[in-house]
């Protein structure tokens, strides 16, 4: 294999006047890398896109937008903000499946400093109420689906004004979509802070609560960066190796995105590198394997990016034989470890793509580590290398560096770190140390530098691409008067990795069923969330000295009478 090419080729593109050279900077009171020539914003990025102006940019069903028309309404409605007394600083909460405007507010805001806070649109309303009351936006873009939320608790939205995006009857005392983009008027001119917050993205709390996490812009503007390194330098490497060079003009990418855009796997990997290169974003209303092969060929999709159980679904789909998947160039994965089998699927079976897959966390912005190709089907359990933003190590219980070759916690440290979590000092503390953002994997680095990611030391479920912390479905279910005790652990699933599983007792003289549960976790959680797999056990639960649930225990002594 082409290692050593590869090291040549990071250190090349890394060094003194190369395309990413990297400098140590002193950024929020600690010196870490970053790249010398990233711009300083998002901004920079969003207005480097006006040369794209004749070029599709946004597609939606039968909807299409040219650039040229997505920087009109973005700079409407970056004025139309502005006007109302939000300010560089503020935020803006967005609320919506994957629309256009999603990605049109997104922009309008980044642009003039203002933060947007983009809303879990599976929240329910009691975990809407939460995020709006934690992250205190000034204005709300929020569709159908999510006015229902806020209709069922309106003094959720008390104090902020709201704009309705695709609500066919528009209720009183909201703000038509249409006027904000009518606005008018050209950008203002708005120096932005690198180090201010892009961004609030929710990540599932330890503690019952999500957390918000503040992605910095030149935390975004690294992960960008990090993208882009990551093609260049395998490209590199691999050419180095076997003489065969790249085309002298990249072919345009048109990327279907799949997750939800309040994820980090959409925004700022999908969206980003795609919008920077002057490319079609594709969104689609929900996910379904066989409308994302009409799109792909319909389209020319080059990259599709989602979690790995939505290659899986496309490739084993009826229709993929039928279909004209030629333009397929990438299927990656994401938010999720990709399973070596599906690797191998993905090179035999997709005829043009490679599979490729990027291993990071709302925490960094984007992507840590990314592998593809080549190096991804010689090595397909692994995450692949960090990309040069960051210092990685793996630690033992104490934070102190294991061996080469060791297993330890995943630790890095860069210009995509989070600066923290709002309102959560305590959060923040414990998560980061020195600048080192303490990953909760448990991993390993091999003598090429590629990460293996072994385990996990967090306590949560991992579905479909989706965090939940076993903690916060437990506190939810703990609000049932009739519960005493109930321990949350993952149940293997071959579709989604994981579902979420929970043994319950219940009180003396409570006649408390699996049902009773569920019900009562799908009226206060986002659906993802609410355990598929119920067991009403008559004894107590099984704990350790500390008095700790033996959760381990538990799940093997349960899951094997699982049956899918």
């Amino acid at each position: 294999m082409h290692y050593a090419e590869l090291l040549k080729a990071r250190e090349e593109l890394t060094g003194p006047g190369g395309a990413f050279e990297i400098i140590e900077a002193d950024i929020l009171g600690n010196r870490i890398r970053t790249y010398k020539n990233a711009p300083p914003s998002v901004r920079e990025v969003w207005l480097s896109t006006l040369q794209f102006a004749d070029r599709p940019y946004l597609v939606y069903q039968d909807e299409r937008l040219t650039y040229g028309e997505a920087h009109e309404i973005a700079n409407s409605t970056a004025n139309w903000l502005l006007a109302q007394g939000v300010k560089p600083g503020d935020r803006v909460a967005i609320a919506m499946r994957n629309y256009p405007e999603w990605m049109l507010i997104y922009w309008a805001c980044l642009a003039v400093g203002i933060t947007v806070v983009g809303m879990n649109a599976w929240w329910t309303a009691e975990e809407m109420d939460y995020g709006l009351s934690d992250s205190a936006p000034k204005v709300l873009f929020l569709d159908a689906e999510r006015l229902a939320r806020v209709q069922e608790k309106p003094d959720m939205v008390k104090g902020m004004q709201l704009v309705g995006v695709r609500i066919p009857d528009m209720p009183a005392g909201l703000i038509d979509w249409s006027v904000v983009a009518a606005h008018g008027g050209a950008l203002p001119e708005v120096t932005v802070d690198p180090d201010s917050d892009a961004c609030i993205f929710y990540t599932s709390g330890t503690t019952g609560f999500p957390k918000g996490a503040q992605l910095t812009h030149r935390g975004c503007v690294s992960n960008l960066f990090n993208m882009l390194f990551a093609g260049a330098s395998s490209a590199l490497a691999v050419e180095r190796a076997t003489g065969v060079s790249p085309p002298a003009e990249p072919p345009i990418p048109v990327t279907l995105i799949t997750t939800p855009l309040f994820h980090v796997t959409a925004n700022n990997c999908g969206a980003y590198a795609t919008t920077a290169a002057g490319g079609k974003l594709v969104l689609m209303y929900r996910w379904e394997a066989g409308e994302a092969l009409r799109i792909i060929e319909k389209e020319r999709v080059s990259s599709m990016s989602g979690v790995p159980v939505m290659a899986r679904e496309l490739i084993n789909h009826p229709d993929f034989e039928k279909t004209d998947t030629s333009s397929l160039l990438a299927l990656a994965g994401g938010g999720a470890q990709v399973p070596p089998d599906l690797v191998l699927k993905i090179e035999k079976q997709v005829a043009t793509a490679r599979p490729s897959t990027g291993y990071g966390m709302t925490e960094t912005c984007g992507i840590i580590t990314s592998v593809s190709g080549d190096f991804f089907v010689d090595k397909p359990d692994s995450a692949g290398p960090a990309m040069p933003s960051f210092e990685a190590k793996c630690v033992d219980d104490n934070g102190k560096t294991v061996g080469p070759g060791e297993v330890g916690e995943l630790w890095v440290r860069g210009s995509s770190v989070i600066k923290g979590y709002i309102n959560r000092p305590e959060a923040t503390a414990a998560s980061i140390t020195d600048g080192w953002l303490h990953t909760g994997d448990v991993a390993r680095i091999d003598e090429d530098g590629f990460i293996f990611i072994v385990d996990r030391k967090k306590d949560m479920v991992l579905r479909g691409g989706e965090n939940i912390y076993c903690a916060e479905v437990e506190s939810s279910i703990y609000r049932h008067n009739g519960v005493a005790e109930c321990c949350v652990f993952g149940v293997p699933d071959d579709r989604l990795g994981e579902e979420v599983g929970v043994a319950v007792v219940a009180k003396p003289g409570e006649a408390l069923s699996a049902e009773a549960v569920r019900e009562h976790c799908a009226a206060i959680m986002a659906k993802h969330k609410v355990p598929r797999y119920i067991w009403m056990l008559d004894e107590p639960l099984p704990r350790n000295a500390s008095g700790k649930f033996l959760k381990r225990e538990l799940r093997d002594k349960l899951t094997p009478k699982v049956s899918a």
